[in-house]
C-alpha cells in the first residue's frame, strides 16, 4: 500500500521540486520577498513606532493589496515561460496527469508564497513582547489562516492566467487586473445598483479575508476561498488538456 501511495503522489511532487529550485535559484523569489518584507515592514513598524499601537491589524488589512501585485509575479513565468522556450511540448508528452502538472505547479507556487510569508511572524514575536495589554490571538491566527487561503486562491488565478499565454507580462496583467478586481470590488460597490450590491459583496476577496482576519472562522468565507481555487485549477487543468489534444 505504501509503494502505491508512494507512486500515486511523485509525479506533482517531482514537478513541485523542480519548480521550487528554479525559484530558489533564480533572483525573482528573492526580489519579490525582499519588496514584500520591506513594503510590509514599513506598515508594520509605521503602526508599531508612531502610533504607538503593537498590533497587526494593519499588516494584514494591506496584505490582500500586497498579494495582488507578489503573487503574479511568481506565477507568470510557470507556464509562459515553459511554452515560449518549447518545454511545455515535452512536459505535456510525459507520462504525467495534466493534472498532476498543474498540482504540482500550483504547490510550489504556494509554498513559495508561504516561505515569503514566513518572515512577518517577527511581528507577532514584537508585539508579544512589547504589547502592554498583551496581544489578542485570535486575530492574529486568523490572520495567518486567511493568509494561506487568500494565497491559495490568488496562486490558483495566477497560474491559469499563466496558462492561457506565451508571454509573461500578459499573464501578469490578467492575474494582477483579476486580483485586484477581487480585492477593490467591495470598496466600489456603492456606485452599483442595489441589487448587484450583495453579489458585489460575496465575489469580494477582502471582504471575506477581513472577516477571517478578524478571527471570525465562518464556513462561508473558507468555501469561497477553497471555491475559487478550485474553479481556477479546473480551468487550467481544462485549457492544458485542450492543448495535448490539439
Amino acid at each position: 500500500m505504501g509503494d502505491r501511495k508512494t507512486k500515486k503522489t511523485m509525479p506533482w511532487v517531482i514537478i513541485m521540486k523542480r519548480e521550487l529550485s528554479a525559484y530558489f535559484t533564480s533572483p525573482v523569489a528573492y526580489i519579490v520577498g525582499a519588496i514584500f518584507i520591506l513594503l510590509s515592514g514599513i506598515f508594520f513598524f509605521n503602526t508599531f513606532f508612531l502610533m504607538g499601537r503593537a498590533e497587526l491589524r494593519g499588516f494584514f488589512e494591506l496584505l490582500p493589496i500586497f498579494f495582488s501585485f507578489l503573487i503574479p509575479a511568481l506565477t507568470m513565468r510557470i507556464f509562459s515561460e515553459e511554452k515560449k522556450s518549447g518545454t511545455m511540448e515535452t512536459l505535456v508528452t510525459l507520462p504525467v496527469k495534466t493534472a498532476d502538472i498543474v498540482w504540482g505547479k500550483y504547490m510550489a507556487v504556494l509554498v513559495s508564497t508561504l516561505v515569503m510569508i514566513a518572515p512577518t511572524l517577527f511581528y507577532v514575536v514584537t508585539c508579544v513582547l512589547f504589547a502592554s495589554s498583551g496581544i489578542d490571538a485570535g486575530p492574529v491566527l486568523g490572520g495567518y489562516f486567511g493568509s494561506i487561503l487568500l494565497a491559495s486562491a490568488f496562486s490558483a488565478i495566477g497560474i491559469f492566467c499563466s496558462a492561457i499565454t506565451r508571454n509573461q507580462i500578459v499573464a501578469f496583467l490578467l492575474s494582477l487586473s483579476i486580483c485586484l478586481f477581487l480585492t477593490f470590488v467591495m470598496v466600489f460597490a456603492i456606485f452599483l445598483p442595489g441589487f448587484m450590491v450583495p453579489a458585489a459583496t460575496f465575489v469580494s476577496a477582502q471582504g471575506h479575508f477581513r472577516s477571517i482576519a478578524r478571527g471570525i472562522l465562518d464556513s462561508r468565507d473558507i468555501l469561497y476561498f477553497i471555491s475559487v481555487s478550485a474553479a481556477f485549477y479546473v480551468l487550467t487543468v481544462n485549457v492544458l488538456d485542450n492543448e495535448r489534444k490539439g
